[in-house]
Formats: structure tokens, sequence, C-alpha cells
């Protein structure tokens, strides 16, 4: 939330105004925040007598009946729009599909629209809210690695555009994030992975004893969901525990004098230099983890090259990235992409390239003096070092699959072709890691996925249509494909 204090000055020629906007809002480690005996979330929407729940469709699917308990125990009542957002439908007819269900509910202007999944659901339903009325509230329970790591701390919303990554949005406060790690026992290994890359980002540049436990338990956090999963061992619950609460502490202090990002220098902007265009200009995208670890791995070798990174640094980077099972290079990251990232980056970060590279580990530099020949030479060197590791780099799932994508459910035609994107994503997936995959219409794990759900538009083999999410024929998702993977 925020409040704005502003003068007003006469001056010879008209007048002068000075504004100052206070951005107040809270944060709350609380897990099982959907059990009735934690009242907290409860008594945020006990003034109005109502919530609308903007959510993943396959978070409801995994907790539905567990939100609506919670809500019926306190006389709450409760609608809920669902949801399936991918990569590819971050789009404009997304957020009119949450804006639709605002309208249909009568959100007051600071009543809260409660957003429940991961950092793509809240990206885009905090947009919605940032433009509903220009400013609706909204309340925020993250429920994947990098939504409770990384977007919880941002106060950015967005949608992609084309094939532009996060091109319209805006910078919109909730009014409250509840943490609840106890969502991670049931996400899959493959997000769980990917919200690790997020965690190497801010500690290789910002807080070595994290990036420390990070490397200590690496596979550890992994397998049991950050010490969630059943028999996980204490200490590494303890250890993630640590982890996620100074991770998050040290974002919150790097981001919050810069909220809306008038400084151009971003420590957390670590493995965001080149990492859009490799997130969204594949047919099948990468996965956002991914993108940004091969950025963060190019960028160590950028680093190395220039001696900002010891050798002995540089290899115990890249070796986290590996153990991970991260991405560090991929095959469409060639000389073009990385004349077209840097000339896209340029223009977002005002004409410089403001490259974040660790130096040393733990510490962080920002690159600007940076030649053309030199990145060339800097990837060149890099795709050398990467035959050295397994899969020459790439990493494991790591592209979206199915739930990822995200389907219109009353467009077939784009449907299919979301489809056919979706299991050329699955057959990337299996071969790559050389792991069993099931495709199509039968049972996958995804992005906020929580559960095996079924895919193709269809939720326990019967049409699920979405929640008030197509009041004016439009559907979710409807340019997911044509705006991403075949602009």
């Amino acid at each position: 939330m925020s409040d704005l204090t502003a003068s007003v000055l006469e001056t010879k020629n008209g007048f002068h105004v000075d504004g100052y906007e206070k951005i107040s809002y809270d944060f709350t480690f609380l897990d099982g925040v959907f059990n009735v005996e934690n009242r907290q979330l409860a008594e945020c929407y006990q003034k109005w007598g109502r919530v609308l729940a903007v959510t993943d469709m396959n978070v409801y699917n995994m907790y539905g009946e567990q939100i609506e308990r919670y809500f019926q125990h306190y006389n709450l009542e409760l609608k809920v729009h669902k949801t399936k957002i991918g990569e590819k439908a971050k789009t404009i007819p997304t957020f009119l599909s949450i804006v639709d269900s605002m309208t249909e509910f009568g959100i007051y202007r600071k009543e809260p629209v409660l957003v429940v999944g991961g950092g793509l659901v809240t990206d885009v339903a905090g947009f919605a809210c940032a433009a509903y009325r220009r400013n609706t509230n909204f309340i925020r329970v993250p429920t994947t690695v990098i939504g409770l790591i990384d977007a919880s701390v941002s106060i950015k919303v967005a949608v992609n555009y084309g094939n532009y990554k996060n091109r319209l949005g805006a910078y919109h406060a909730p009014m409250h994030t509840f943490l609840d790690f106890t969502f991670l026992r049931t996400l899959p290994k493959a997000q769980i992975r990917n919200g690790f890359a997020e965690l190497i980002k801010i500690s290789s540049c910002s807080h070595l004893p994290t990036f420390d436990l990070l490397d200590r338990y690496c596979e550890q956090l992994i397998d049991t969901g950050f010490g969630r999963s059943d028999g996980a061992l204490g200490e590494v619950r303890d250890a993630a525990d640590k982890i996620n609460r100074e991770g998050i502490h040290e974002m919150l202090k790097l981001e919050t004098p810069n909220l809306h990002e008038i400084g151009l220098d971003r420590v957390i902007a670590y493995g965001h230099t080149w990492s859009p265009l490799h997130e969204l200009v594949p047919e099948t995208p990468l996965r956002h983890g991914h993108a940004i670890s091969i950025d963060m791995a190019y960028s160590a070798t950028l680093a190395n090259s220039r001696k900002l990174l010891s050798d002995e640094e540089h290899h115990r980077l890249l070796n986290l990235f590996s153990r991970a099972g991260l991405s560090m290079d991929h095959h469409q990251f060639d000389e073009e992409i990385l004349e077209k990232g840097t000339a896209a980056i340029l223009k977002t970060r005002d004409g410089k390239l403001r490259a974040a590279v660790p130096n040393p580990l733990g510490s962080c530099t920002f690159l600007n003096d940076v030649s053309a020949e030199e990145l060339k030479a800097a990837l060149r060197r890099h795709k050398e070092i990467m035959k050295e590791y397994p899969r020459n780099g790439e990493g494991l799932e790591a592209f979206v699959d199915a739930s990822d994508t995200g389907y219109t459910e009353n467009n077939q035609t784009e449907a299919d072709a979301l489809e056919a994107a979706a299991e050329k994503a699955g057959s990337l997936n299996g071969s790559m890691n050389g792991d069993k995959t099931v495709h199509g219409g039968k049972v996958m794990n995804g992005v906020n996925g929580h559960a095996n759900v079924h895919v193709n538009g269809h939720a326990n083999g019967a049409a699920e249509k979405l929640a008030n999410g197509s009041a004016n024929g439009l559907t979710n998702g409807a340019n997911g494909f044509t705006n991403g993977a075949k602009a």
C-alpha cells in the first residue's frame, strides 16, 4: 500500500509539484497459511466479509478444498478465479480475464484481491490490480520457490507482449505477502530446481554465507523441497529456513531503496542481461531459472576472463549450477542472440550494459566497458568450458512442459498449437535428461503444479471452464502462442 504527500509551488510561468509516495507492506512467514488455526490471513478479510481469489488451476486442484474450508470456517464468502498461466500465456487476454472477474465480483477499490500461485500468477494478477481503477489492493500467497524467494520481494507486476518479456507492467505493492514454505512439499522437483537459480543469483553477488549453505546442501535441498518433504533431516530444514530468510532479507535490503528502479545498477539483475531472449526466443521456451542460469554462468566466465572472479571461484560457481541440474548453456545461445540481447538491454538500461557480475564471489561489480568482440570471445570460451560438464552444460528439465505453457479452452486451434509445443518440450526434456517423460493429455508435473494433474484443458477428465474468466469472450492465453513462440 502507498500514501502520497505533495507540495505545489507557484512559479513565474506556472506551478511546480513535488510528490513523495510512502510505500508500506508486510511479509509474514507462516507455515500452513490455510490451516484453520492460523487466522492471520482471514483477519485481512473480516472487514469485507468476502474474498475474491485468483489462483493457478493446478494449485486449486491440489489445495482448493483446503482453501474453501479455511474461508468457510471464518464465515467468509469465497469466489475463485481459476486460471492457467505459463510464460507464453502471460498475456493481455489472461490479464483481461482477471479484470472481468473483478468486475463481476464488484470489487471495491481498497478491497484486496487474494492472489495464490507462483510468480507468473502473482505478476499477471498483480498487474490487473494495478490497472483496475488504477490502484486496487491485493495480498500475495506465493506457492513456488521463485514466487516465494524472488517474485514476492519485488513490487513489479507485468505481462509479456509479443516476444518481449514483461514489456507491459507497473510498480504496485501488495498489502501483505504470506510466505508458506509447506507448499514446496508438493512442488515438482523441476520447479524446486527452477527456483534454486534465484538463490544462487542473490548469494553469489551479495551474500556469501548463503552461497556456502547452497553449496553444502544443494542436492538435499532440491530432493526434499527445501526440507519440507517427509523424512527430511532437521539439519536440512534448518539450513533451508536460514537460506530462505536470509535470501529474502538480502533482496529486500537491495530492492527497497530502489523499488521503482530509478537506479539501474541493480545487484539482483545478475543473470538478467541476456536471459529475457533465452526465455522467449525458443519455440519451446526455457524455464526462467534455467534462462537466468545460462546468463549467470556466461557472465561468470566473462568476469573470470577479466580476472574479476578467480579460477577457483569460477569453477565453484559452475559446479553448483551443474550439481543443481541448472542450465549453463543452450544450443541457441550464439553470437546473434548475444548481439540482440545486448542491444535490447541497452535500451532498458538507458544506454549502458550494467552487467552485474560476481567480484569476488559474494560481491558484485557492474560492467559497462565491454566491447562486442570481448563478449563474443567470452562466449566462445564459455562454450569450450561447457564441454567439460554433463550435457555440454544444458540443464535437467530445462524446458517448459504442458502445464507451464498455459491453455486457452475456447480456441482449439491455438490450444492444439500450444499442446504441440508443450509435447516438443517434453521430448526435449526427456531426451536431454535421459528421464521418462509423459506427454499430451497424460499426467505431467508443471510450473505451479504441486500435483500430477491432467493437462490439455481438462481436470480429472472433465472440461474445466475458467471461473469468471471469459465474460467478454476473452479467453485465457489466447495470444500466448501467436504473441510468443510464433512472433
